[in-house]
Formats: C-alpha cells, structure tokens, sequence
C-alpha cells in the first residue's frame, strides 16, 4: 500500500494504515525516504534487526557466535589465538591452533653441548669460538662434538727468568726473594729484569777496605740542612728534635709552635705565643705573681666613685647593685634604683573610702572627709553650706582645699614649699597668711610675698623621714570684707632618692 504525506510534515504514526502481513510504504509529497526503523513503524520481530532501505526496510536476524569464533559476512569463523598472540602458552611452549580454541605444546630440549637452531634441531656448541674462551693462557682449545678440550704450550726462557703457572709466557725469577742471591751481611738485594743488584741500606755506604757497609754520619755530612733546630745521629739514619715550646711536624724535620693553651695552663684566659704561652684574666679578675691563676676583685670596696644608688654587691668576677626591700626597684641601667608607684601598680593596701599617694620608696592612705556645714566640691575641697551669722562668715573658711606634698630629708633650707593666694585677684586685695595648726616644732613659717600672694617656707632641717599635716589659713581683705580660705597641708619628708 501506499499513503502520501503532504510536504513539511511529519506523519503521525497512530494515523498511518499499517497493513498485515507486509509493511506500507510510506511517501511524502517531497519525494523523500522515509526511515521506518527510526520511526518504529517498521514489522521487525524482537530477534530481528531492522535496516532502511529506499521506501522501505529489512528485517535481518541477529547472529551470536560461541567463543572462540567471530562473525564475518554474518558468518562465524574460528579464531587463530596463536597468530593473534592471545593465548597463554609459556616461553616453553609453542601454540598450535584449533577450531574454537588452541593447545600449547612443549618444545624439544638439546642436552649440555648442544644448542637449537631456527628449526628447532639441536646442533654442537663451538666453545673455542665464543668470545670467553674457557682454556687458560698457555693452552689450546680444541673443539669436540658437544664438548672440547684444553692442550698445554710448551714455551722455552732465557736465563733468570721462567715459565709461568699456565706456561703462557716468560717471567723473572726474583733471585731476593728465593734467596739465590749472594748479598754480605747488611746489604740489601734489588731485583732486577733477569739480574740482581746488592746496595747498603740507606744511611749506610760501602768500605771497599773493610768490604763491609758502614753508617753514614748525616748530621755531620749536611749540617744545618735536615733539622729545623736540632740533629742527632742513628745507626743508619738522623733524628731532629725542638727545644722547649715546640714539637716535631710531620715531616720530621720541621719544628711546629706548641700551643699550650690546649692543655689549659691557666686558671681562665691563655694566649699561645711563639715557643710559649702567656695568661690573662677575664674583667673582674687580676692575675696573681704565679702568673696562672686569676682572683676576683672587689669592685665595690677598691671602688672610688658610687658604682651603686644603693647598695653594692661583689660576684664573681664583677659586682651587682641592689635595692631596698620595698618600694623600689631596679632601673634598666642596673644601677639606680627607682621608686615603685604603688597606687597605679595597685600594690597598695588603702580601703576604698581613702585615696592611695604615692612618695618616694612607699605610699600613703590618706582620707579627706569634709567638717560639719561643708560638702564635698570635689576630691580635694569641701565647700560651706550656710553662714548662720556675719561673725561665723568672717571666722569660718568659705573653701578648704587639701595638698600633698613630698620633699626629702637634708634639702636645702630654707625652702619654699607652698604658694597661696585669690584666683582671680583684683586691684586693692590684701591677704592674710598664717599657720593655725601642725607647726608645734616650728619647722615651717609664713611669708607675705606681695599683696595678694603668700607662702609657706621649711625653714629647718628634717633629718629623719617624717610625715606633717598643717593647717594654712589665707584671710583675703576685698572691699572692707574679710573671707578666710584654708589649705591643709600633708608635707611628707622621705629619704634621700636612691
């Protein structure tokens, strides 16, 4: 049957009229082929192969060969493993092919002597042809059917020589050392090509008087020219030697420096010079009259000047410095001594309603609580509250300020430590300085530097660490009305820096 298929379309398979038993051709208005197996529209059968062809297809059935057999023009033909070299046959085998497979079959072995040829047929081994011939030298190889044999030179030689163990060739007799020479007592036998020859032994001549070898005097016969320093005369031979402070090198003749600082002569530093040595100490140390042995100097008692701020400690060999116990430490230049700020290292012990200060090799608590009618300003100043009366605003302080001050003991004196007076101050101002409390010693005076400013001296010497708390009361004259202010002083006088 035929059914067209109008141009650019695709034919739908469940539309076409599919025939039975033969297939329909199908064909397109374009004239094309259409390729049924692609379409699964051809009739082949599960064990079928469909193939195209011009307006149709065909239907070929699957071939499937048994191993050892491959498909050729659909048929099945054996395969040659031996010639395809896929068989398994060892080096001493040889494959023979068979329908479907092969079969490996030994091959033939030539006993000792013999060998086999391309053939396979055993043929006799030419030992005297092969590059290591097996005869020795002085002997002939002769060849025999899977063997051969070996035949003797015969070689004759001249006088003082012989044939030699495989009668190869002619060597010396070593007359010396068979003793067939006639050498004298002390002489000494030289083997020679077919000969011998009799010498003295070195550092002997021969007498021709005495006939006999006798030693030579070398010292004497090159003076000056075998020893570096000292030759002396052996039975055949010399020997050098050194003074003191050298050695014999290697050569025998030559004298070498001895180094004896390898042997650790001194009790610390060695210097080698030429046929000696000469010791040193280390810094810190003096040599003693020996001239070996190095003591320890006591930098701190021979020294003139102050090596420490402190203390000075002697160690071997140099000095360390030291500080007190507490409140100091050690500079990095390891020898002044510096004060430890004990409030911001927190080192210290004050509770938290008191103020850590620091002074020089400690600290102190200090607690600045404000009087009655008086508040707290700020961390050093209390404020008055009210003034009941005229009298009371005269007599009471409007402001009371606390300071700390540290100086050391043997300052010069008299020495300013304190200055007061009005911030702002004003023209026609007038002040009033005076120490109302802590001066019962008398170490320390007022002074009225100008009209608005006055000062507190320390006008005797405090020897002695000490600490001073001193009341300084300022009364300021401004336009016919007095106003007292007071300063409390703590003044701590520590020991001299270290």
């Amino acid at each position: 049957c035929v059914r067209f298929i109008p141009s650019g379309r695709a034919p739908n398979p469940s539309s076409l009229w599919r025939p039975r038993p033969g297939p329909c051709r199908l064909l397109n208005l374009s004239g094309t082929d259409i390729n049924e197996c692609l379409m699964s529209t051809h009739t082949c059968q599960m064990n079928e192969h469909c193939v195209n062809t011009a307006g149709s297809f065909v239907c070929r059935r699957q071939i499937t060969c048994p191993l050892g057999y491959q498909i050729s023009n659909d048929v099945c033909e054996d395969i040659d493993e031996c010639v395809q070299g896929t068989h398994n046959c060892g080096p001493g085998f040889e494959c023979v092919n068979s329908e479907g497979s092969f079969r490996c079959n030994a091959k033939p072995h030539c006993s000792m002597g013999f060998t086999q040829d391309t053939r396979g047929n055993c043929i006799d081994i030419d030992e005297c042809g092969v590059v290591g011939r097996p005869c020795s030298h002085g002997f002939n190889c002769i060849n025999t059917v899977g063997s051969y044999s070996c035949q003797m030179k015969i070689i004759m030689c001249n006088r003082g020589y012989h044939a030699s163990p495989d009668g190869s060739r002619c060597i010396d007799v070593d007359e010396c050392q068979s003793a067939l020479h006639r050498c004298g007592e002390g002489q000494i036998c030289h083997n020679l090509p077919g000969s011998y020859r009799c010498d003295c032994q070195t550092g002997y001549q021969y007498d021709m008087f005495r006939k006999m070898c006798v030693d030579v005097n070398e010292c004497w016969r090159y003076p000056g020219r075998l020893c570096a320093q000292t030759c002396e005369n052996t039975p055949g031979s010399y020997q050098c030697s050194c003074t003191a402070g050298f050695s014999l090198s290697s050569d025998g003749k030559n004298c070498e420096d001895v180094n004896e600082c390898l042997t650790n002569p001194c009790s610390q530093e060695c210097a080698n010079i030429y046929g000696s040595y000469q010791c040193y100490c280390r810094q810190g140390y003096y040599l003693r009259e020996d001239g070996h042995t190095c003591d320890d100097i006591d930098e701190c008692a021979q020294s003139i000047g102050h090596l420490c701020s402190f203390k000075c400690v002697n160690v071997p060999g140099s000095y360390q410095c030291a500080c007190p116990d507490y409140g100091y430490t050690m500079s990095p230049n390891g020898r002044a001594c510096r004060d430890i700020d004990e409030c911001t290292t927190g080192a210290h012990n004050c509770s938290l309603a008191e103020t850590c200060y620091n002074i020089q090799g400690g600290f102190r608590c200090l607690s600045f609580d404000c009087p009655q009618n008086y508040r707290k300003s700020s961390d050093t100043r209390c404020e008055r509250l009210s003034c009941p009366n005229f009298l009371d605003c005269q007599n009471s302080p409007l402001r009371i300020t606390y300071y700390h001050l540290s100086f050391q003991t043997n300052i010069v004196i008299p020495a300013q430590i304190f200055r007061i007076g009005p911030s702002p101050a004003y023209s026609g101002d007038n002040v009033i300085i005076s120490i109302t409390q802590g001066n019962e010693d008398n170490y320390f005076s007022t002074r009225k530097l100008n009209a608005y400013t006055g000062a507190v001296y320390l006008h005797r010497q405090v020897h002695e660490p000490r600490d001073f708390l001193i009341d300084v009361e300022m009364k300021l004259w401004r336009q016919g009305t007095f106003t007292t202010f007071l300063a409390r002083l703590y003044v701590f006088i520590t020991a001299n820096s270290l």
